[in-house]
């Protein structure tokens, strides 16, 4: 899940800080998030499946599949 995220977040060229602006939290956190050294709260994930437009699915490794649920 963790390497996901920083994948994702390399694909796009932007930067720990970049992406910690935009979920609103510190850098240290988002960084911590991607070594796997804090735990990733639901709406951190889920706020990161919206920017990516991607499954939370796909973050968290049940799947190798991107796209996002349809919403109804």
């Amino acid at each position: 899940m963790y390497q996901r995220l920083k994948n994702l977040r390399n694909d796009k060229d932007l930067t720990q800080q970049e992406l910690a602006d935009y979920l609103k939290i510190s850098r240290s956190a988002y960084q911590n998030y991607e070594s796997g050294t804090g735990g990733i709260p639901i709406k951190i994930l889920s706020k990161s499946a919206d920017f990516y437009c991607i499954s939370v699915d796909y973050l968290i490794g049940r799947t190798n599949c991107k796209e996002p649920y349809l919403k109804k």
